[in-house]
């Protein structure tokens, strides 16, 4: 049966349709990367880090990428070359040479890529050890921990905590306000001590630029100096169970003043001392209670 002219090109013209959509996706998605969260190209596309630490994380990410895009462009030109060269051209009947081997170019494909590889990992365990350093006396500790699916916060030199619970995602607004907040004072060197009460979960303040796992009878440690005030958002990085997208917090960097003033307002509240590790599922192994302030240790 013959098709109608009205449906000649219909496919070609939905593929076109389809292609034009996936193009404005695209471009929609590249100005949202350019404008969210003050991301730039100078700085990778990385949102901008709010504490001392995350500029050496930024320099770290932007490295990585400049020695990718030039090894990229290294082998593209290289593979362009080689079809252009050696393309078969009219009159060519017969197979060029055949060779089982090379030993020169096998050994700078073995070497080139096992340099590439040391002189990045050199760079990143340099900065991990500066970012992971806890030998410098901090200003204030905290103990955050991570539960499901909330997180609670004793701040031990304070002696006062919170203890958050679930977040409940409605879709309406004033969501954020009944999340747990952790204080911290700007321009303070702050030490997070992590533990965790049940399974495996992980800190992450994605403007911190830095994360770390909350490992069950273990304790992990890292400090972040921040350096400008406002309110951030914090979740749990590590797939915890059911709810795990409602594992969040949110962060204030603060003045002095108000950050007494909420521990003086916790203090009001009747939550006074510290919530001991004796509420975790699994104990802290031996070699790492002493990592734990004096109010946590079992």
């Amino acid at each position: 049966m013959p098709r109608s002219d009205s449906l000649v090109g219909v496919p070609q013209r939905r593929g076109r349709a389809r292609r034009a959509g996936s193009l404005a996706v695209i471009t929609l998605a590249a100005v949202a990367l350019t404008g969210c969260g003050r991301a730039s190209w100078s700085d990778g596309l990385l949102i901008e880090g709010v504490t001392e630490g995350a500029e050496r994380v930024t320099r770290l990410w932007v490295g990585a990428w400049i020695a990718a895009i030039a090894v990229g462009v290294l082998v593209l030109g290289l593979l362009i070359w080689s079809i252009t060269v050696y393309r078969r051209r009219d009159g060519d009947d017969e197979l060029p040479e055949q060779l089982r081997y090379n030993i020169p170019i096998e050994v700078f494909y073995t070497v080139v890529p096992i340099f590439m590889v040391t002189v990045l990992f050199f760079y990143t365990a340099r900065d991990e050890q500066v970012l992971l350093d806890t030998e410098t006396q901090p200003d204030n500790i905290i103990n955050v921990v991570g539960k499901r699916w909330s997180w609670d916060f004793n701040y031990v030199m304070d002696d006062v905590h919170e203890s958050g619970t679930q977040a409940r995602l409605t879709g309406e607004p004033g969501v954020e306000e009944t999340l747990p907040t952790l204080y911290l004072v700007v321009g303070e060197r702050t030490e997070f001590v992590l533990t965790a009460r049940d399974v495996i979960h992980s800190f992450w303040v994605p403007q911190f630029l830095q994360k770390m796992d909350m490992v069950p009878g273990r304790v992990n440690k890292f400090q972040v100096v921040p350096t400008q005030t406002g309110t951030f958002q914090g979740k749990c990085a590590e797939l915890c169970g059911a709810y795990h997208s409602n594992m969040l917090f949110n962060v204030r960097v603060v003045e002095q003043d108000e950050y007494d003033a909420h521990m003086q307002e916790l203090a009001d509240k009747g939550q006074t001392g510290l919530l001991g590790s004796d509420l975790n599922m699994e104990e802290i192994m031996e070699n790492q209670t002493e990592l734990l302030p004096e109010g946590i240790r079992p």
